[in-house]
């Protein structure tokens, strides 16, 4: 099939994206991996489940009312279950493969004029000590199980780590009858503090969450960690502890609280696998575009938490602007100006850039790591393996993942990247990955059996 534009991700930016360049008369394919449009911010619960209140588990619930209305009522070609793999370029623009539905074992292609990334972020994982008992999540994983399937992971959670999502996921949580035992933040106030100018469109929402976590009476332990997740077949409790102002544990702050779930989040990474294979540049982790959103490679462009990490409302700005763009191009005239979306997008920016100052992790939990910690779970390499590791010379993650095959399994090193980064002592890097996700070798055959004879 072919169209003008072919738009990865169906979340914030993707929607906005889609909907502006549909809006100025260019044909628009979404592709999505999800069931629905809406991504992981605007995730919906199957219609089979009934759901009464679906606003009740969202933040800004009416952007998502203008997204689906605007949607439905556009010309824009929506294709869920397409679990993109691969972007190539070709003589005429690009060929988008996709794996199709649950199964994923039959590929299809969609040729296009421009591609648009928008396909958003994923968790920053950091091991500790029992991290992978039964019953610790993700923060992000804990909402996706409110949001898309209106269960809750357990009956007492403590939720921890960094970042703004620690804030809904703890409020979501109360709100649907979980007990919080506490909100765990490793972040000292005096540092948002620092921020204030920067941070003040977030008030309002703060605001909100605070005053969520007040009526549900959930305790709040700042400038505290988990160091250690206790159970046997599952997580019975957790130990948490002060921190310094150094970021180092404060010796004998140390706190049991019992509990049946651990919702873990220390913010989110830019996916940048399809930008990478294409040969755009990265600007650290994310993608680098200019102001109107464009990458270095013609006929790319990029938006949303794939070109750094901000929240949906700057996704919804950055969409905007770079549907208006490729739009634009597309038709060969010059992009219109979008005054409402590009001040938005650099006030947002700044917040963004603030939290991510910060919010971010302790810079010495690799100290807490045992050496029995498992630090890939796909390869079963443990924090000791990667220590010696290093002890044999190894000095950055690819030559850890030679020595410990850190990092060779399912998830290609996105889970562990970071920790084994962390201990190496340097900079997380991106690996360069031919594919986005796991192939299956029968579609790879018949892609070169009908390569061959064309």
């Amino acid at each position: 099939m072919g169209t003008d534009l072919a738009v990865i991700g169906a979340g914030p930016a993707g929607l906005a994206a889609a909907l502006a360049a549909s809006a100025r008369g260019v044909r628009v394919t979404v592709l999505d991996a999800a069931t629905q449009p809406g991504g992981q911010f605007y995730r919906q619960p199957a219609a089979e489940l009934g759901a009464r209140r679906p606003e009740a588990l969202h933040h800004g619930w009416r952007t998502w009312e203008r997204l689906r209305d605007g949607l439905a009522a556009s010309a824009v070609r929506v294709l869920t279950d397409h679990h993109v793999w691969c972007v190539e370029r070709t003589p005429d623009g690009f060929t988008v493969h996709a794996l199709l539905g649950p199964e994923q074992e039959e590929s299809v292609e969609v040729h296009a004029r421009a591609v648009l990334l928008a396909t958003g972020g994923y968790e920053q994982v950091l091991p500790f000590p029992g991290w992978t008992l039964p019953g610790v999540v993700t923060a992000g994983g804990a909402q996706a199980m409110l949001k898309g399937g209106l269960v809750v992971p357990g009956h007492r959670a403590v939720v921890a780590g960094t970042g703004p999502l620690l804030l809904p996921v703890a409020t979501g949580l109360a709100a649907a009858g979980v007990e919080v035992a506490a909100l765990v933040e490793s972040t000292d106030p005096k540092r948002l503090a620092r921020h204030a100018p920067a941070l003040a469109g977030k008030l309002p929402e703060g605001v909100g969450h605070a005053a969520g976590l007040l009526r549900h009476r959930v305790p709040v332990l700042t400038r505290h960690t988990v160091v250690r997740a206790h159970g046997d077949d599952r997580l019975t409790g957790v130990t948490v502890a002060a921190l310094d102002a150094d970021g180092h544990v404060r010796p004998g702050t140390g706190r049991h609280l019992p509990c049946d779930t651990l919702a873990a989040g220390h913010g989110m990474l830019p996916h940048t696998d399809l930008a990478e294979s294409l040969g755009c540049r990265l600007d650290g982790l994310a993608v680098a575009v200019d102001t109107e959103q464009r990458t270095d490679v013609p006929g790319v462009w990029a938006a949303g938490e794939a070109t750094g990490i901000g929240g949906a409302a700057l996704s919804l700005a950055e969409g905007h602007i770079a549907g208006c763009s490729a739009a634009a191009h597309l038709h060969g005239t010059a992009p219109g100006p979008a005054p409402a979306a590009l001040k938005a997008r650099t006030a947002l920016q700044r917040s963004a850039a603030a939290l991510g100052s910060a919010c971010a992790p302790p810079p010495h939990w690799p100290e807490q790591l045992t050496d029995d910690t498992v630090v890939c779970r796909c390869e079963e390499v443990t924090a000791g393996s990667v220590r010696e590791a290093l002890d044999l010379g190894a000095g950055d993650e690819r030559t850890v993942k030679l020595l410990t095959r850190a990092g060779m399994g399912w998830c290609q090193g996105r889970m562990c990247g970071t920790a084994v980064a962390g201990l190496a002592g340097c900079a997380p890097t991106p690996a360069k990955r031919p594919f986005a996700r796991p192939v299956p070798l029968g579609v790879l055959a018949r892609q070169h059996t009908q390569e061959g004879l064309s």
